[in-house]
């Protein structure tokens, strides 16, 4: 996607290129405009797909850029920043054709929102075919997406050749397929499926919206008889897990209005654990239980971290699932906001004791997919993603010299007593010298700084691990004198061990 950037802020400009960078390899920034008079001549000159402006700028400003636009038929797609969220602005915009409106400071989950948006948008004008345009499904594609409003014409048409009527009722359903659903496959299924429903007719547009399909269904006799049938033919038996949306629209155009109500609740499917249609209204019915977080489920988490205890990562990320899964229903955010916090507390002690690389998680991309899940696989993944990282970070060792991994184990196994590099040249029968240099090559420190850094990794282990006072664990790593063992630790880590140990719990 080509997208020119009309910004008269530069350290805005520079701010969103960094963010369309961290977005992924599908974006190239082709131009960068400081007002709307060079923003309109780079548009005639580069065609970008997509234009991200902003309103207020000199010379001439995005609103007045969008109007130039629009009379030189320039059908570029437009993002439209602004730190004003007076009505005025937003509804001179939309009559401009912009379909993004978000106001700074920009958020970065609605940034990656609006960029998919019109991405969805861009991808599928590029896929409709000349013998598409007409058919019944992309009529309802269009009036769903809200590129079109029946007319009468459209509604004889669509009565004449189809005989389906404007004001009867339909059925919108829309499939949550994730991130790796299969859409063929899944129409597929929908088709084998529906063509076994006496008398009913069904419309699979083939335009997919965020990793979801849109069926219409109509010709039923009885709408609570087809839930109830949806239910178990669709959910229940499904060879993939899926999130699915039901609501009955009143007519042929409040289809679009169906949609945008329902989609948002999908993620109910979390709560109601993959077994329950998402039927709008009564979805805003439900009676959920307070959310409470296991706080002491976070702290024996934080302790197997630091001791590096894999298989009690595992149980316990375990153990974190099912605390949603308790038989009751809990509101979908909350269940969200809860893996967020969790995932990020394991991400932060991870890095603190050194087992995970700071640049390892990017922790923004990981905050959309959880909070943008609709199925609790995708929750799933997002932590199976973390716990791997940091085993992958303690399998990434790269010191392959075998004596600097004997000095390693020495060290490790004796780091209480005070090993010294002369007592393991003389196990190992080499010169002190070359062991030390030989060490500070392969590990990237000296041995006197690793060895201390290690007793302080162990140190963070037993100040969040255990409840054992600071002078037995200053005992523990190797220092008799509790003040010389805070003071390197606060060297280290930038807090005394009573600050640490605070902060962690």
């Amino acid at each position: 996607m080509k997208i020119l950037i009309v910004e008269d802020e530069v350290r805005i400009r520079e701010g969103i290129v960094k963010l369309l960078s961290r977005a992924g390899s599908g974006y190239e920034v082709v131009g960068e405009a400081g007002n709307g008079l060079d923003g309109l001549r780079m548009v005639k000159d580069l065609r970008p797909e997509v234009v991200i402006t902003d309103i207020r700028m000199p010379d001439m400003d995005g609103l007045e850029m969008l109007t130039e636009m629009a009379g030189a038929g320039l059908r570029t797609k437009a993002i439209v920043l602004s730190a004003y969220s007076e009505f005025e602005y937003a509804r001179t915009a939309m009559r401009l054709g912009v379909t993004e409106y978000l106001l700074k400071p920009i958020a970065y989950n609605e940034f990656m929102q609006a960029l998919e948006n019109v991405s969805f948008q861009i991808e599928k004008e590029k896929q409709e075919k000349p013998e598409q345009v007409g058919t019944a499904e992309q009529i309802f594609y269009s009036i769903i997406s809200g590129k079109m409003t029946a007319d009468r014409e459209t509604e004889e048409y669509l009565l004449n050749r189809y005989h389906i009527r404007a004001d009867e009722r339909m059925i919108l359903l829309t499939a949550y397929l994730g991130e790796n659903g299969d859409t063929k496959e899944t129409q597929r299924y929908f088709r084998h499926v529906f063509s076994a429903y006496q008398g009913l007719d069904y419309y699979i547009l083939e335009s997919s919206y965020r990793n979801s399909l849109t069926v219409i269904l109509r010709g039923y006799e009885n709408a609570k008889d087809l839930e109830r049938w949806v239910q178990q033919q669709i959910l229940l038996q499904s060879p993939r897990k899926i999130a699915v949306g039901w609501v009955e629209a009143a007519g042929l155009n409040l289809l679009g209005e169906a949609f945008s109500l329902v989609y948002p609740y999908l993620d109910w499917n979390i709560s109601l654990n993959n077994e329950v249609l998402i039927c709008y209204p009564g979805i805003r019915n439900v009676q959920t239980a307070s959310c409470i977080y296991p706080i002491d489920l976070e702290a024996r988490m934080k302790a197997a971290i630091c001791a590096g205890d894999e298989e009690k990562e595992k149980a316990l990320m375990r153990e974190f699932h099912d605390t949603f899964r308790d038989g009751k229903v809990y509101a979908p955010k909350e269940i969200k906001e809860s893996y967020v916090r969790f995932l990020w507390n394991i991400i932060v002690i991870a890095k603190d004791v050194g087992k995970l690389d700071a640049q390892q998680i990017d922790q923004q991309t990981l905050l959309y997919r959880i909070m943008n899940a609709k199925l609790v696989e995708e929750l799933l993944d997002a932590s199976s993603f973390v716990l791997g990282e940091m085993a992958k970070a303690e399998e990434s060792d790269n010191i392959t010299h075998l004596t600097v991994k004997r000095i390693k184990s020495i060290i490790h196994e004796f780091y209480q007593t005070g090993i010294t590099l002369d007592e393991i040249s003389r196990k190992l029968d080499m010169t002190p010298e070359y062991l030390g240099t030989l060490f500070h090559r392969e590990v990237g420190m000296t041995f006197s700084s690793y060895v201390k850094s290690y007793r302080i990794s162990k140190a963070r282990e037993l100040l969040v691990g255990t409840n054992l006072r600071l002078y037995e664990i200053a005992e523990q790593v190797g220092y008799s004198d509790t003040k010389y063992f805070s003071r390197i630790f606060k060297e280290i880590t930038g807090q005394l061990p009573t600050e640490y140990r605070k902060s962690a719990k």
